[in-house]
C-alpha cells in the first residue's frame, strides 16, 4: 500500500472550517503533534527524494510512532510503513545508527476526518501556517498521480482560496528556517 496526498496552504482559517462543514464533515478534536524528521546521511535538502527513504518520530500524547516514507512517483506519493514505540529516545539512537541524521523538528495541530476512502486533515504548522490535506491509502498498482488529481478536484469543490505545495512539512519547515 502507498500513501498519497495533497496539501494547500490556506490564508482563511475560519473560510476554510465553514466549508468543510458546509460539506458535511465534522473534525475531530484538536490532536498536538511533535515530529522529529530524519534523513539519510548522504543526501541533502535539493538532492531528488523518489526512492530515497526518509524516516519520522512522532508522538501524539505520550505515545510514539516511527514511520518510513520513500517517495514513488513525486514527494507525496510514497510508500509508507508505520509502527509504534515504546522508547522515543531509543528509537532516535536506533535511527541514527542506521545511518540517518536529524533535520527538522515539526510541530503541530492537527484535526482530521475521515471520509470513505481519504482523510481529510487541518494542520496549524508552527512556524509556516495552516494547511489543509487530503490522503488516501492505495494498492501499489495504482497511479498515485491520478489519486492526487481526484484529491485536488474535492479541494477546488471547497470553493476556498488555497495553493497547492508539492513539498512535504519537513522541506517548508526548513526553508523558512533558512530564510530566517
Amino acid at each position: 500500500m502507498r500513501e498519497i496526498e495533497v496539501k494547500y496552504h490556506v490564508n482563511d482559517m475560519e473560510g476554510l472550517l465553514v466549508a468543510i462543514k458546509g460539506r458535511g464533515i465534522e473534525l475531530g478534536a484538536p490532536i498536538y503533534q511533535d515530529d522529529q524528521a530524519y534523513a539519510p546521511e548522504d543526501w541533502s535538502y535539493g538532492d531528488n527524494k523518489l526512492g530515497v527513504s526518509f524516516v519520522r518520530l512522532r508522538t501524539i500524547n505520550g505515545q510514539h510512532t516511527f514511520t518510513l516514507k520513500r517517495p514513488v512517483e513525486n514527494a507525496l506519493s510514497c510508500e509508507e510503513h508505520e509502527t509504534a514505540v515504546a522508547d522515543r529516545e531509543q528509537m532516535h539512537r536506533a535511527i541514527l545508527a542506521m545511518g540517518f541524521y536529524p533535520t527538522v523538528r515539526i510541530a503541530k495541530t492537527r484535526r482530521t476526518a475521515t471520509l470513505a476512502d481519504l482523510s481529510l486533515c487541518v494542520d496549524e504548522v508552527e512556524g509556516i501556517g495552516t494547511f489543509v490535506e487530503l490522503e488516501r491509502l492505495v494498492p501499489d498498482d495504482v497511479s498515485g498521480e491520478a489519486v492526487q488529481a481526484e484529491l485536488t478536484a474535492f479541494v477546488a469543490g471547497l470553493g476556498i482560496e488555497a495553493e497547492r505545495t508539492e513539498e512535504t512539512y519537513d522541506s517548508l519547515v526548513r526553508a523558512t528556517l533558512a530564510s530566517a
